[in-house]
């Protein structure tokens, strides 16, 4: 009799556990290979264009779309890990367009000098604005978004102000510098291969780092990452900082590659670096996000640029298709951060 008294109590809770154990489980699951659909969508996007334009698929042209995105991509690493955090980088175009310039004058003042050094004088600019941006924000306490918002328009100023109004075009420049971004290595280009390192090495920094887990721990919960005795705002400073180095690095090969600087040069840009990383799941929630899902979303939006001409699809029709796939993941990441928490309070519950 004892044993039927507490057996059949034990049995209800047991069954009251398995469907909301079993939504959580489909939610995580959901969650962690939500970079399937993205992939197949990718997969069936290439293969509608293919049957429209049989040259779309040839090496020539993948190998335009893998050349087009890297920068795209490179800018992406950097700007998951600001908005992990719960945070946003306007300011990125800016520094993109001032450190492209300053390694532009240099080479051109300097026509021997090895590109190397003003591949490294880049990184150090953008490093700079970088590291100015992350304590405006960690240090001073003002919102991501406003301190970029000025940023913004400080870094353009600069480069308008450091250029006179004027361009440095290509034959200004060595072929030597044109070559940091044309050039290849085994037959791969040097922007393919420079972009593989940096997510190999991102890759690395998220998943083993003691720094990269803490990355993570601020943006989902900041007031337990304190009482765990995480410092937030070295953290916060970092990952500005690294985002200003990445966008350096960035600048001197957009240069090098249009054999140009301007001072107008990749304004706007930060729009499609935040879409690459809305596209490949990081939670502007913060707290959320893969080195996976963001080499798709890169993917997916290189692909757009150079399928959607291809197609005759008409440049006003290009924003608009462009903008309902960003607003459609946008609410994708909505819905499943919603189901996680939701079942996570009631796995708490039981």
């Amino acid at each position: 009799m004892k044993q039927k008294e507490w057996g059949e109590p034990a049995l209800a809770i047991t069954q009251s556990a398995v469907q909301p154990a079993a939504k959580a489980a489909w939610s995580s699951s959901f969650a962690k290979f939500r970079e399937i659909g993205l992939l197949a969508f990718i997969a069936l996007l290439c293969v509608g264009v293919q049957l429209r334009n049989p040259s779309f698929l040839t090496w020539e042209n993948i190998n335009d779309i893998a050349t087009n995105t890297a920068i795209l991509a490179i800018l992406s690493v950097g700007m998951m890990l600001v908005i992990i955090t719960r945070g946003i980088d306007l300011s990125i175009g800016a520094t993109l367009a001032l450190s492209g310039m300053t390694a532009a004058l240099t080479v051109k003042q300097f026509p021997g000098l090895h590109p190397g050094v003003a591949l490294l004088l880049g990184i150090a600019v953008g490093l700079v604005c970088g590291a100015i941006v992350g304590l405006l924000v960690s240090k001073v306490g003002i919102l991501p978004i406003i301190a970029t918002l000025g940023m913004m328009n400080v870094f353009r100023g600069l480069t308008y102000e450091m250029s006179g109004g004027k361009w440095v075009s290509a034959h200004q420049m060595p072929d030597s510098f044109k070559q940091l971004a044309t050039g290849t290595i085994l037959g791969i280009n040097n922007l393919i291969v420079i972009a593989v390192v940096i997510y190999v090495a991102a890759y690395y920094f998220v998943s083993y780092t003691r720094t990269g887990r803490r990355v993570y721990a601020v943006g989902s919960s900041p007031e337990s990452a304190a009482v765990s005795g995480i410092k937030s705002d070295r953290i916060l400073w970092l990952v500005y900082t690294l985002m200003g180095g990445l966008t350096g690095l960035a600048g001197v090969l957009w240069v090098s590659k249009f054999a140009s600087a301007q001072g107008d040069t990749a304004s706007g840009y930060e729009l499609n670096v935040i879409a690459a990383c809305v596209l490949g799941g990081v939670s502007i929630a913060g707290g959320s996000g893969k080195i996976s899902g963001i080499i798709l979303g890169s993917v997916l939006l290189g692909i757009l640029n150079n399928a959607l001409p291809m197609i005759n699809v008409s440049p006003f029709w290009q924003s608009w298709i462009q903008g309902m796939i960003i607003v459609i993941a946008v609410i994708i990441n909505a819905l499943v951060k919603r189901g996680i928490n939701r079942n996570n309070l009631m796995r708490r519950k039981i």
